[in-house]
Order: C-alpha cells, then structure tokens, then sequence
C-alpha cells in the first residue's frame, strides 16, 4: 500500500522523534533505520523542504522535528514524500464511467481513503507510545534494567 521510500522517511521520523529533542544525525538514522546512507540524504534533504524537519549544522547537529511528534500525523509525512493518490474518475479512462466509478474503483477508493483517515488521526508521538508494544526502531530509547536476587553482586 505504501512504497518503500515512505517507509523510509516514517522510519527516520520516528527515530528523530525517539531522540527526544537532541540532534538525531544521518548516519546514526541509517543506523537506526537499516536505510542506505545515500538515498536517507536525498529523504532527508525532501523532508527539509517539506517542513517535517530541520537540520542543525555544527558540533552536536543533527535532524530535529520542526513540531512536537504530538501535532505531526502520519498524513503529514506521507503527503511530503508521496502524496495518497485517491480515484475521482474512471481510472480506465471509459467515458461512460466518468466519475461514476465502478464497483472495483469504489472499493479501492473507499479503502484509500479509510487508510489516509487512520494516517490522519496518528500521530508520531501515538506510535511512540503505544503500551505494550516494543519500541520502533531504536532499542536505545528504552533503558535496559538488570533486576539481580536478593544477595547477588
């Protein structure tokens, strides 16, 4: 339903967004992300344009979101990168259809557009607090704890 590059930029937001306001920098995204190095810059260079995030040059720069993971859906990523193409008017092109469309079309459409409402309604910051669920991405957001027994060094 969503093409890989989409994958992509919604994986290195969220994992910009787990980094909780410090720099997130583009190797360590790639790290992150299992995205190649090459094709993360131009995402990222396109999600700089779009407004999703921001770069911080020098020292300790990196990516940052440009607006809490509270107030930034899922829709608004996916709009940057690939926009949701819904169906309006006869794929096929038959002129008897117009935008009529046919059973098949509706159902299509219906379920784009099921799917861009549930992108829409999540945000960022849902995906990253979840209870029960493991933690996208990046096991570092998550402090290990050892419990040790009573008397154990």
């Amino acid at each position: 339903m969503i093409s890989q590059t989409v994958e992509y930029a919604l994986r290195a937001v969220l994992t910009i967004a787990q980094h909780q306001g410090k720099p997130c920098t583009s190797k360590r995204i790639a790290e992150i992300t299992k995205v190649p190095a090459a094709y993360l810059s131009k995402l990222m260079q396109g999600l700089v344009r779009g407004g999703v995030v921001r770069s911080q040059r020098g020292l300790h720069g990196g990516f940052l979101l440009n607006q809490p993971a509270s107030e930034l859906s899922i829709l608004d990523i996916v709009d940057k990168v690939e926009p949701m193409k819904r169906i309006h008017e006869c794929p096929l092109g038959i002129q008897s259809h117009g935008n009529r469309l046919c059973p098949l079309h509706r159902k299509l459409d219906r379920a784009m557009e099921s799917i861009e409402s549930m992108f829409r309604e999540t945000t960022v910051a849902d995906l990253l607090s979840e209870p029960d669920s493991v933690t996208p991405l990046c096991d570092e957001a998550m402090p290990v704890v050892t419990l040790k027994a009573p008397g154990q060094r």
